[in-house]
């Protein structure tokens, strides 16, 4: 019986980690408002939820854009020059490929889906400072097209849409974690806490009787 040894890498920056739990939190207390508000009739409860509501959708907005900026002056793994791989993306959709090579820092078949999620989260954003000065007359946009209601159905309907599309990935996220950690024994949830990444050491096996696990 063998022991599996791991190479260990400082790959995710503080700012980078800060970032992620600022928009992790942002989406997920975002989310909040959204089922609590359903407990509610029409009235205080209600308007005071939406209102927090959208202030949180500017703190989402500020990690949105601080994110865009570290992607392209901040250190290698934060960049999305670094998650940019559309011949691995071709190949997996042409031979149904679905397994990455390991490497440190972004799944390469993951990337893509970060990537469509930023764009996203952009798109959200932009309809959800729509909609907060459509329908409530307040933040950056209200003196653009506060007065234009007929904007609302164009932007509500693709930022309800997108919440949906979020809250799926957020599920399915974790549970890939979960899945990989589990399947390949590699530790990846505390990546973005610790900024360290583990890859197994395919050039070492270790008796079990004869050494731990390496980091």
């Amino acid at each position: 019986m063998e022991t599996i040894t791991y190479q260990r890498k400082k790959v995710y920056d503080p700012i980078l980690r800060l970032i992620h739990l600022w928009n992790g939190l942002s989406i997920l207390f975002l989310m909040t408002t959204i089922w609590i508000s359903d407990l509610f009739e029409k009235g205080v409860g209600e308007k005071t939820l939406w209102q927090i509501h959208i202030y949180i959708g500017y703190a989402l907005t500020v990690g949105i854009v601080a994110r865009l900026a570290w992607g392209v002056v901040g250190p290698r793994h934060a960049r999305f020059s670094d998650m940019w791989h559309p011949i691995v993306w071709w190949d997996a959709v042409r031979n149904f490929n679905l397994h990455a090579t390991p490497r440190f820092g972004h799944n390469t078949l993951a990337s893509g889906a970060y990537l469509l999620v930023y764009l996203l989260l952009i798109t959200m954003a932009i309809t959800g400072l729509s909609l907060a000065a459509i329908e409530h007359s307040t933040g950056p946009f209200n003196a653009w097209i506060g007065d234009m209601p007929w904007l609302k159905e164009i932007v509500e309907e693709p930022h309800e849409l997108i919440y949906y599309f979020l809250m799926a990935f957020v599920v399915v996220h974790i549970a890939a974690l979960i899945w990989h950690e589990v399947k390949d024994k590699t530790p990846l949830a505390q990546a973005m806490v610790t900024g360290y990444q583990y890859e197994v050491d395919q050039t070492q096996s270790i008796p079990n009787n004869q050494g731990d696990h390496h980091a």
